[in-house]
């Protein structure tokens, strides 16, 4: 130990030293005030107004993906997803014994159920083995009745796979035509799955690059795997809930 070190102790009490170290730390970690560097960042307009598609994979597109792979084994049966079957297809594979498909018009192909999520009309009861509800419930005004009727349609034992926003841009094209109203919180997917289901678990993707990438329309290819995988709650991005009818 250096004299000067021992004179620190002696001087400083531990809490203030403690204290001081952390600062001194903290300031090593962050630019000034003043030199930061915003380079193309500095703009008050997204580098892409189309969610990053046309530079590479959108991020809460990745972080979808990375949710349905580890799911993927509960894609089987009877699926039902809205709008088109591609990830039935891609997740469950020989595993789909039949994949049904979601609207509320009737656009033929391949949709093969005409029903409404928010009161459960048109769509049969006790069906399904497996839903996935990727990036919709933001769009329905009532989200409860859209958790009903998702535990009414799935059979005993079955199971949604569904992903909701938690920091996000406005979808203007949803919102000039139906509305986008929510975005969410882990805590906030949990309480509310948790009114109808009883088996529920939540996945949190992102942090505060990721998030800025995704608002910024800055595609998943331009980070690194590390930076997409780093996680902090304080930064939700997207969110993922794998939630379970009970068997009786």
């Amino acid at each position: 130990m250096s004299p000067a070190t021992r004179v620190a102790q002696w001087i400083m009490p531990k809490n203030f030293r403690r204290k001081l170290v952390r600062q001194v730390r903290s300031m090593k970690l962050r630019p000034g005030i003043g030199s930061i560097e915003f380079g193309d960042l500095r703009r008050v307009t997204p580098i892409s107004t189309d969610w990053g598609f046309e530079r590479g994979t959108v991020i809460d597109r990745y972080y979808i993906d990375r949710f349905l792979t580890r799911h993927a084994a509960d894609v089987h049966g009877r699926v039902l997803e809205i709008g088109n079957n591609d990830m039935t297809k891609k997740y469950g594979g020989a595993r789909v014994a039949r994949s049904d498909v979601l609207h509320v018009a009737n656009s033929g192909p391949p949709v093969t159920i005409v029903g409404d999520l928010s009161d459960g009309a048109g769509i049969p009861a006790d069906a399904f083995d497996c839903i996935i509800l990727t990036q919709t419930l933001h769009l329905v005004y009532d989200v409860r009745a859209v958790l009903r009727t998702l535990h009414k349609i799935l059979k005993p034992g079955g199971v949604a796979l569904v992903t909701v926003p938690a920091i996000t841009k406005i979808s203007r094209f949803d919102m000039d035509r139906w509305g986008q109203y929510w975005s969410f919180t882990s805590k906030s997917a949990r309480r509310l799955f948790e009114e109808s289901f009883t088996e529920v678990t939540v996945d949190v993707a992102g942090n505060v690059l990721s998030a800025t990438a995704f608002l910024q329309g800055i595609a998943a290819e331009e980070l690194t795997a590390e930076e997409l995988e780093y996680r902090d709650p304080d930064f939700e991005t997207l969110i993922g809930i794998r939630a379970r009818r009970a068997e009786s």
